[in-house]
């Protein structure tokens, strides 16, 4: 009897699944904590509210919508010039001309439409070649010479000192320029750079709206265009930026213009403010640009930071101001408190940007 040999049933294997979800550190979803952490402009935000929490409580008056609305003026004339400076600082570039830069434009603005008898907004348009001419020069001079924008600009923001003061005595006999109030177009002008306009009974500078619109319209070039992304390839590797395509040299040139439209502005600010100017005025302003800047949380280095953070910083700057004037304290501590205010914000800065990378 012959024996039959049954076959084993057969084994199946489940179909694989796929391969199983991993995620390593390069494609893990970060928290909202750690992206909100990699913003250049969360560490100036917080010391911002803690500086105006701080004044709330130290000085009554803060606390009246007056107040405040000197405190956000304080802070735009900083904050105007202080945005361009932070897109020229994320390029990788500093401007040390800009302070005196500023009194270049109203003196050329004022001499010229007193001088020449003429349209103040005469005066106004000379006034913006002359300064972008300046931004122009600057960019011109650091792409043909290679040297350090520090060295470039140092010595652009001594000649300039030295021609706002000398010029000036040579064509008014006098370290101020002549007062252009009863001039044609000056109170047009006027209603253009320094004007007021009242919100609920409170008189607030136009410079503020400008401030904001200013800063709108930087946050949105850097975030949304071409341009924007320009200013970062050349600001984190000027070389690197190059190969790709980059155009190096016009965005170098155009962010030092930047600056010059910005010391155009305020300088007609200043000018249609008190109808004349300073000569020997704005020295020891750039540093306050700068220093702005870098409270917002742009880099020295350049590649990073952003248009918001100077608006904070500026703001932090006209908090103190004013804070310090309003708590009844001696002014002569302003610039120690403001030392305090840039090492404390810079080393906060550094703090949240470290924590960002290990996370």
């Amino acid at each position: 009897m012959g024996m039959t040999q049954q076959a084993a049933p057969a084994v199946t294997t489940p179909p694989a699944s796929g391969p199983s979800k991993q995620t390593d550190g390069r494609t893990a979803q970060r928290s909202l904590v750690v992206r909100l952490l990699a913003r250049p402009e969360v560490g100036v935000f917080l010391g911002a509210v803690a500086v105006f929490v701080f004044f709330l409580v130290a000085a009554p008056p803060v606390r009246e919508a007056s107040s405040m609305a000197n405190i956000l003026y304080q802070s735009s004339t900083i904050g105007i010039m202080a945005l361009p400076v932070a897109l020229l600082m994320i390029g990788g570039e500093f401007d040390l001309s800009s302070g005196v830069a500023v009194i270049t434009s109203a003196l050329t603005a004022s001499m010229i439409s007193y001088q020449l008898t003429m349209n103040v907004w005469v005066g106004v348009v000379a006034a913006l070649v002359a300064s972008l001419a300046i931004g122009m020069f600057n960019g011109w001079m650091l792409i043909r010479t290679g040297l350090p924008s520090f060295l470039v600009t140092l010595g652009t923001f001594l000649i300039l000192q030295g021609v706002n003061l000398a010029v000036t005595k040579l064509i008014t006999d006098n370290v101020a320029t002549d007062n252009i109030s009863d001039m044609d177009g000056f109170g047009q002008a006027k209603a253009l750079f320094a004007s007021s306009f009242a919100v609920g009974g409170v008189n607030v500078k136009v410079t503020v709206v400008w401030w904001l619109v200013f800063a709108a319209l930087a946050t949105w070039v850097l975030l949304r265009t071409k341009y924007g992304n320009w200013v970062f390839a050349v600001g984190g590797n000027q070389d690197s930026a190059r190969a790709v395509g980059v155009p190096v040299t016009f965005t170098k040139i155009s962010l030092f213009m930047l600056v010059g439209f910005g010391a155009w502005f305020v300088g007609m600010h200043n000018l249609f403010s008190f109808s004349t100017v300073q000569s020997g005025e704005g020295v020891g302003q750039e540093l306050i640009y700068i220093a702005a800047a870098v409270i917002g949380g742009c880099l020295l280095t350049g590649g990073y930071g952003s248009a918001i953070g100077p608006v904070f910083g500026a703001f932090m700057f006209g908090m103190v101001n004013q804070g310090i004037v309003y708590a009844g304290w001696n002014p002569d501590w302003f610039k120690a408190f403001l030392g305090v205010m840039l090492l404390g914000a810079t080393l906060i800065n550094l703090w949240v940007r470290r924590t960002a990378t290990r996370r």
